[in-house]
């Protein structure tokens, strides 16, 4: 792509709409020279939760994958042709179940030609099963790389044959969390909130999760064993953290159980020190639910308007991304924004570089193949910790008063990651 016209692309980005309605395919009308030729539309389908509890993951969706198809035009252009492209987008409702469905009828009635799909293992992991059983490519991310692969019976010396997938993994958010904890004075008493699904288990892993870590560098934990997602009543959570003297909260909740549980913690009198909570701090939404509350929640942080990359699709910067996001909807920008772009420049790159795009070995040999500078960092599949997984930098961060809008977050740890700069350090949220 030359300089002017990935210029071009990055305006038409910037200018771009949000799509149609996410149950609605999203299709680019062939150009009269594709129509003539006869090549066939490219489909690629993707899959995210856009409703029911998790649905903040997918709340991006409908605007990144308008500005997509403004970026495509008329369609890709493969070796002397221009294939028209169709974006096929389904709602998993927050359900495995659903995902599962969904995905079936993508790769079965619709015919994908490769799959995306994005958010919680909920998600990632039954559309990725689907796809492994019927040899469709498929591209995941938004998801921690151990619950994904081991989650699915990933085995190291073998891996996967036609899914792959991008993220950071546990080692790297245990390592977040606990450079910024050892930033503050607390008694290294940690309390984990883990429920009983993908994530929780993994995070409560005795093996590959949170413990074994948390032992060797110094922490105690406290663990009230698994709950089950959308619960009302987190009594019996917080008495044992507040017999157990917890000054550090951690966990990775749904967003509407953190609110549950934070609001009752207040009313119950427990006031730890820290609060660094995956997964449910990561929307402004969630945060602002919480109200007063709110104010220093930290978290992981995987994607900011600050990240030092742009898009290989559009040229957009992360903040022309955020602006754009901001200017079209009127929200604020959440961190799934990136890497559902990333997503996207990745199945673009793939189609264009596979030996034949409608071909799913050759689709799947191009995945493999990848190596692309995206608005997420680089991707590539040449080595990873396993088979079929690239992990992407992640950094730590902390909600605060904001100017534009109510909670800003700020990077307050990026010792694994110092090309993403920081702003701010840890203060904590109240005596213990």
């Amino acid at each position: 792509m030359s300089d002017g016209t990935r210029q071009d692309g990055r305006r038409e980005f910037l200018r771009a709409a949000a799509g149609s309605a996410a149950a609605v395919t999203l299709g680019i009308r062939p150009g009269r020279a594709a129509g003539q030729r006869g090549t066939r539309a490219l489909k690629i389908g993707y899959v995210s939760p856009q409703t029911g509890p998790l649905a903040g993951f997918g709340e991006t969706d409908a605007f990144v994958v308008g500005g997509i198809r403004k970026a495509v035009g008329s369609g890709l252009p493969l070796r002397g042709q221009t294939f028209p492209l169709e974006i096929l987008v389904r709602d998993s409702q927050s359900d495995p179940n659903r995902a599962a469905e969904v995905a079936s009828r993508l790769i079965l009635s619709d015919k994908v030609d490769l799959m995306l799909v994005s958010s919680t293992p909920e998600t990632t992991n039954p559309v990725s099963d689907q796809c492994e059983a019927n040899g469709t490519p498929c591209v995941s991310s938004v998801c921690p790389w151990q619950p994904w692969f081991f989650g699915r019976g990933g085995k190291p010396e073998t891996g996967f044959k036609s899914t792959y997938h991008f993220f950071w993994g546990l080692e790297d958010i245990i390592g977040v969390f606990v450079d910024m904890w050892s930033t503050l004075p607390t008694n290294k008493v940690v309390g984990a909130l883990w429920p009983n699904d993908g994530d929780g288990n993994a995070w409560g892993d005795p093996q590959r999760g949170f413990p074994p870590a948390l032992a060797t560098a110094g922490y105690k934990l406290v663990d009230p064993g698994r709950y089950p997602n959308l619960s009302d009543d987190f009594s019996a959570q917080i008495s044992t953290f507040k017999k157990e003297k917890v000054e550090i909260v951690t966990g990775v909740p749904i967003p509407p159980d953190w609110t549950t549980f934070w609001k009752q913690a207040a009313q119950q009198g427990f006031k730890p020190k820290i609060a660094t909570v995956g997964k449910a701090l990561l929307f402004p939404r969630s945060v602002e639910a919480l109200g007063d509350l709110g104010d220093g929640m930290s978290t992981e942080v995987w994607w900011t308007p600050r990240h030092p990359f742009k898009s290989s699709l559009t040229g957009a910067t992360a903040g022309d991304l955020a602006a754009a996001y901001t200017k079209e909807t009127k929200k604020q920008w959440t961190q799934p924004l990136g890497f559902t772009h990333a997503l996207f420049e990745v199945a673009a790159d793939v189609l264009k570089r596979a030996a034949a795009p409608d071909d799913k070995s050759a689709v799947i040999a191009a995945i493999k193949a990848t190596n692309l500078a995206t608005i997420v960092g680089p991707i590539s599949w040449a080595k990873g910790p396993v088979p079929n997984v690239t992990k992407t930098p992640l950094v730590g961060g902390q909600w605060g008063r904001g100017k534009d809008f109510r909670f800003d977050v700020s990077v307050v740890s990026n010792r694994a990651a110092p090309s993403i700069p920081a702003s701010g350090k840890l203060r904590p949220i109240g005596p213990a």
